[in-house]
């Protein structure tokens, strides 16, 4: 299984900024051991072990948007989320009810807050994803708002720590935004790329912001 994840399995439909943005991670957080990966099938995170000696990032099928949502999952899970497959998460996939999908909104506002100061680093457009074609009608305005107010806080506040290098390494790399000159007011853009299909039910030790 995890032999067939590789960053060189580059197909035809891989975006063509993919290559520098998974040399980007990698050189960006050669201390955290962890490598950004071009998946064939769905994103996945893969700790070290046995078969590979680093962490890795598995993102889907060669999308930007993909990778720099994987990226924001990892950047606010704590140490020991850090360990386990998948941050020790169930995903519930798409034919979720409404109970089920506004779980899973609960748990993607915040790093989709991150992915979307990401995408606005790397100069992209951010659209949210509630990824529930099959079940209940997501609220996508509602939800669109409830990640913006999280984007503005993070702003306010402060992004966590393995976030905001990332910020500025996309910066420095597409010469898009900075953390000091990301735009004040926030648009509802769109993308054609969506992220993981799946909902997230916390087990364990709960995901928290790490200080590096």
């Amino acid at each position: 299984m995890y032999g067939n994840t590789s960053s060189t399995n580059a197909g035809a439909d891989v975006d063509p900024d993919v290559p520098a943005l998974i040399a980007l991670f990698n050189s960006t957080f050669k201390d955290f051991n962890t490598r950004l990966v071009l998946g064939d099938d769905e994103p996945i995170y893969i700790p070290a072990g046995k078969e590979t000696a680093y962490h890795q990032i598995v993102f889907a099928h060669g999308f930007f948007s993909s990778a720099l949502h994987e990226i924001a999952h990892w950047c606010i899970a704590g140490e020991k989320r850090r360990l386990l497959e998948d941050y020790g998460y169930w995903y519930c996939p798409d034919g979720r009810d409404a109970t089920q999908q506004a779980d899973f909104e609960k748990v993607e506002i915040k790093p989709q807050a991150i992915e979307w100061a990401f995408t606005e680093a790397a100069g992209r457009k951010f659209q949210v994803s509630t990824d529930n074609l099959n079940g209940a009608e997501p609220d996508r305005e509602g939800f669109t708002r409830n990640v913006a107010a999280q984007l503005e806080s993070f702003r306010a506040h402060g992004f966590p720590p393995r976030a905001e290098r990332f910020i500025n390494a996309l910066s420095s790399t597409f010469g898009k935004s900075t953390l000091s000159n990301l735009p004040n007011k926030i648009t509802n853009s769109r993308s054609t790329e969506a992220p993981k299909n799946s909902a997230s039910i916390e087990s364990g030790d709960g995901i928290g912001v790490d200080t590096e």
